[in-house]
């Protein structure tokens, strides 16, 4: 399955199969909003699924996972595209090279860190 960029073959940045470093802003860029992207869907298909469960037979609840999918598409969409562009910038204004597995952690850790800040609602207190 092609990505749109040449070069990008979505399996082998799933599997680290490229394990040259990464060089240019795109090439760094796209692996930390691809893994931002993966796990964030992948923490609200888990948190629509127990929503489902436990809401099923609510009248109006049911539809509420419906809302937690589509804010695990919205949010790395927006949130997480700028900050894939601004960790991508940091790296290539400092002429660093990043390695794929840094590209992993970089977008786990934004999924990670959404996270944090959903669960303790920090945000609430600011």
């Amino acid at each position: 399955m092609s990505s749109g960029f040449p070069g990008f073959d979505f399996a082998s940045i799933i599997s680290f199969s490229q394990s040259d470093q990464l060089n240019t802003f795109s090439d760094m860029w796209y692996r930390v909003f691809l893994w931002a992207f993966l796990s964030s869907i992948i923490v609200h298909v888990i948190g629509a699924l127990i929503a489902f469960g436990t809401l099923r037979k609510h009248r109006v609840g049911r539809f509420f996972p419906l809302l937690v999918l589509l804010m695990g598409i919205v949010n790395p969409g927006t949130t997480g595209l700028i900050t894939s562009a601004v960790i991508a910038f940091i790296y290539k204004a400092s002429i660093l090279q990043m390695t794929p597995f840094y590209a992993f952690v970089y977008g786990v850790g934004q999924t990670g860190v959404a996270a944090a800040f959903s669960f303790t609602r920090i945000l609430a207190t600011l």
